[in-house]
């Protein structure tokens, strides 16, 4: 009897889920990744749909605008079209682009990435993801800096990419801002992950809660290197 339940003990450890690596090696082949799908990256164009709704005023606007995003990660946008609260199309979704644009370019870029350099890491499990395994990391911001978040990563166990993120920023972006809540998805195109929709929730201390969503499609990826990882 002792025999037959050492036995089962042994099976059942071999059998067993696999240990977790740590945040560090998933990080590092993340980096990695990155690195080689930026190479091998000639560019993309692509079409964005922004949605700006405000319950509380029952405000509500629209922008369709299509997207560059050049060879040295930089992005340019050209507004196709707008609709709706005027406020927000004079004010907000200008300083929304403008804003990204200056986070793409070469001296900002490395304040936003997700690196050792701007984040201390902790891995909080497994997941899965349209039936993909994911990793999930905490990530928590090494500075108070505008372009950093505080909250979770999920990613791809196969294609170390990040596929979802979820948090807030590091950084209150206003003193008229209380609080904002973001949810950024990733898809597959190809080799390459790339932004599918975003969410975000702002609560303003005189407008309140308004609720911003973007959709992503229409990608055409230029001309790639051959290398077997996607970017994000």
């Amino acid at each position: 009897m002792l025999l037959n339940l050492l036995a089962f003990v042994s099976l059942a450890a071999i059998d067993g889920p696999a240990p977790l690596p740590s945040a560090d090696d998933v990080v590092a082949k993340m980096l990695q990744h990155d690195a080689d799908r930026r190479s091998a990256l000639n560019g993309y164009t692509s079409v964005r749909r922004y949605v700006l709704e405000n319950e509380k005023h029952h405000k509500q606007a629209q922008m369709l605008v299509r997207v560059i995003y050049n060879p040295d990660g930089s992005k340019d946008f050209e507004i196709v079209s707008a609709s709706g609260w005027g406020g927000a199309r004079k004010h907000v979704f200008p300083r929304l682009l403008e804003a990204e644009a200056e986070a793409s370019r070469a001296n900002s870029l490395e304040d936003s990435r997700v690196t050792p350099e701007n984040y201390s890491f902790t891995l909080l499990g497994a997941d899965e993801i349209d039936g993909r395994k994911a990793y999930v990391i905490e990530l928590t911001p090494k500075k108070q800096k505008k372009y950093l978040v505080r909250g979770n990563i999920w990613v791809d166990a196969e294609d170390y990419a990040i596929i979802r993120m979820e948090g807030a920023p590091a950084k209150n972006p206003s003193f008229w801002i209380k609080s904002v809540q973001f949810s950024h998805k990733y898809e597959k195109h190809g080799r390459f992950w790339l932004a599918a929709s975003d969410k975000s929730t702002s609560d303003a201390r005189i407008f309140g809660p308004t609720e911003l969503r973007i959709e992503y499609f229409d990608y055409v990826i230029k001309g790639t290197l051959p290398v077997e990882a996607g970017l994000r």
